[in-house]
C-alpha cells in the first residue's frame, strides 16, 4: 500500500496547494483531503517540506514521460518542435490546481534553495527539447533565439492562465505559441516549409497549402 499512499499524498498535496493558491498549508490539510491521518503522512514523507519536494519531482517526472512519448511519435524535426509544444499545454498541466501549484513552487523558489533547483531543472529540460530540433532547422543562433522566446511564451500562458477572470484554453495556447514559432521561422528562413502535424495521422500541411 505504500506507493497507492504515497502517490494519493502527492495527489491531494497538489489539490490542497491549487485550492489555496500558495504552499501555506498544513500536513493535516494535505493528510485530510488525502483520507489518511497526519500521522501516515509524516510516518511516509516525514515532513511537509519533504511531501511538497516529492510533488514538484511527480510533476516533473510526468512531464518527462509525456514528453519523451510525444517526442517518439513525431516523424519530423517540425512535428517534434511541435509535440513539445503541445505537451506542455497537456490537460493534466493546464490544470487549474496544478497551474496553482507550479506558480505556487515559483514563489516557493525565491527562498528555497531545494525547489529553485527544480525548477532550474524544467526549465533546461524545456529549452533542450525546443533547442535540439530547432538546431536542425535552423544555425545555432536564430535557434537559440527561438527556444528562449518559445520558452518564455509556454511560461507566461501559465501565468495567465492562472488569472481565472480571463483564461486561455488549451488549443487556443498552442495556437499561439505555434504562430510565434512558426513567424519567426519564416523571418529566419523563408525557404523553410512550415509543417505542422495533422490531427489524428492525418497528412501534414504546409504554408503552401501542399500535403506532405
Amino acid at each position: 500500500m505504500e506507493p497507492v499512499r504515497r502517490k494519493a499524498l502527492v495527489d491531494a498535496a497538489l489539490r490542497v496547494i491549487g485550492d489555496h493558491g500558495s504552499l501555506g498549508v498544513t500536513m493535516s490539510d494535505i493528510a485530510r483531503q488525502a483520507g489518511v491521518s497526519p500521522a501516515l503522512a509524516h510516518h511516509y514523507f516525514g515532513s511537509k517540506e519533504q511531501l511538497l519536494i516529492e510533488t514538484i519531482r511527480s510533476l516533473l517526472r510526468q512531464l518527462r514521460h509525456d514528453t519523451v512519448a510525444a517526442l517518439k511519435a513525431a516523424r519530423t524535426p517540425r512535428a517534434r518542435l511541435s509535440a513539445v509544444i503541445r505537451v506542455n499545454f497537456h490537460a493534466d498541466q493546464f490544470a487549474p490546481d496544478t497551474i496553482a501549484a507550479w506558480l505556487a513552487f515559483y514563489a516557493e523558489a525565491q527562498r528555497s534553495e531545494e525547489t529553485r533547483r527544480f525548477l532550474v531543472i524544467y526549465a533546461r529540460r524545456l529549452r533542450s527539447n525546443l533547442l535540439a530540433d530547432l538546431k536542425a532547422l535552423l544555425p545555432a543562433d536564430a535557434a537559440e533565439r527561438i527556444a528562449e522566446g518559445a520558452a518564455a511564451m509556454i511560461d507566461g500562458l501559465y501565468i495567465r492562465q492562472s488569472l481565472k477572470s480571463a483564461p486561455i484554453g488549451i488549443e487556443a495556447s498552442i495556437a499561439l505559441t505555434e504562430d510565434y514559432v512558426n513567424a519567426l521561422l519564416a523571418a529566419t528562413s523563408p525557404s523553410l516549409p512550415l509543417d505542422t502535424p495533422g490531427e489524428k495521422g492525418k497528412p501534414y500541411r504546409t504554408t503552401q497549402g501542399q500535403m506532405t
